[in-house]
């Protein structure tokens, strides 16, 4: 049986979904550098990046030599090749131009260079997520790309992925046609595709969850998950199991092979943030990822896909997974 390649399926779009070329070529360079990325995910130790910088993000988080590092692979990969007008980083406070003596295209790449990073240092899967949009027309205005080109709902995204490193390195590739998993062939050099239509199931009986944050939820949150651990003795009727490794790329990843819902809700703490995760770099590409896979995402009171976004990190609370659970969870928020 041949294997399909990555850029044998991207070529294969192009012809019969009338996938533009440039975002096949865009798509394949992300992809090559989400390979560079896991071969530096891979040294740990050996290649002296484990373990932190003496920066923060703008999101106040301090910053692991990883996700710097990872940081540095995507822009230098994609700032050169023609087909972006212009990228955003979880990393970055600002939005990144494209140096002027490169070639500008149409559209947007926004990522989180690695997700889950609090993992790295204990060898725990983690992951790169990204996100492409079709950059405004500008009318033929000069000068920097601000900020307002990138706010544009998660309904508007060409395409999304992420790549996780785990045992083996996967990308988890959505056009908008559905979910295709490919996996790297590092003799090869390849990613080759593994899994040709991934669904979501509707229904579970598996949860993500910090449950150490327990006493800081919403009281709907708190209703749906007492419910959970009722088990088959609860309105519920049924037995779950928690699962919760605290990198959303690898929770995701285990909910689209066996189903399961993941939860960031609100947290009482910070009453004035709607949420943790970060709605352009988490949560628009893993809802469309997960939309696509037959599953749900709401941020507990509407569909996160159709958020219009207010800034480049802006956060949102998360309820994803398996269809009968998410809208389980969100009927709570709205009753």
């Amino acid at each position: 049986m041949s294997r399909v390649t990555l850029s044998r399926y991207l070529i294969e779009q192009t012809r019969s979904h009338n996938t533009p070329a440039d975002l096949r070529f865009l798509i394949e360079v992300v992809a090559r550098a989400c390979k560079a990325i896991s071969h530096q995910v891979s040294k740990g130790a050996l290649g002296g990046v484990l373990g932190s910088m003496e920066t923060e993000n703008v999101q106040g988080e301090v910053q692991k030599k990883l996700d710097v590092i990872s940081n540095e692979i995507l822009l230098e990969a994609n700032e050169w090749g023609g087909h972006l007008a212009g990228m955003a980083s979880e990393e970055m406070d600002n939005a990144y131009q494209i140096p002027g003596r490169y070639p500008k295209g149409a559209y947007l790449l926004v990522f989180d260079p690695l997700d889950g990073s609090s993992n790295i240092d204990v060898n725990v899967s983690v992951g790169t997520i990204f996100s492409v949009l079709r950059c405004p027309d500008r009318n033929g205005e000069e000068g920097d790309l601000g900020e307002e080109a990138f706010l544009q709902p998660g309904t508007q995204q060409v395409a999304a992925g992420y790549a996780i490193y785990g045992p083996q390195t996967m990308l988890l590739l959505t056009l908008g046609n559905g979910v295709k998993g490919f996996t790297l062939d590092r003799e090869l050099g390849s990613f080759v595709m593994t899994h040709d239509s991934i669904k979501v199931p509707e229904s579970t009986q598996e949860f993500a969850i910090n449950m150490s944050n327990q006493r800081h939820w919403e009281a709907p949150v708190q209703r749906y998950v007492s419910e959970l651990l009722a088990g088959e003795a609860g309105p519920l009727e049924k037995n779950y199991n928690m699962r919760w490794i605290a990198s959303m790329v690898a929770d995701v990843h285990r909910i689209l092979t066996r189903g399961g819902v993941f939860m960031y809700p609100r947290d009482s703490r910070e009453p004035e943030k709607p949420g943790k995760l970060r709605l352009m770099y988490e949560a628009n590409p893993m809802s469309m990822i997960i939309e696509q896979a037959g599953g749900a995402a709401t941020n507990g009171t509407q569909r996160i896909l159709d958020i219009q976004p207010t800034s480049l990190h802006q956060r949102v609370a998360v309820f994803l997974g398996s269809k009968d659970e998410v809208e389980r969870v969100t009927g709570y928020h709205q009753a």
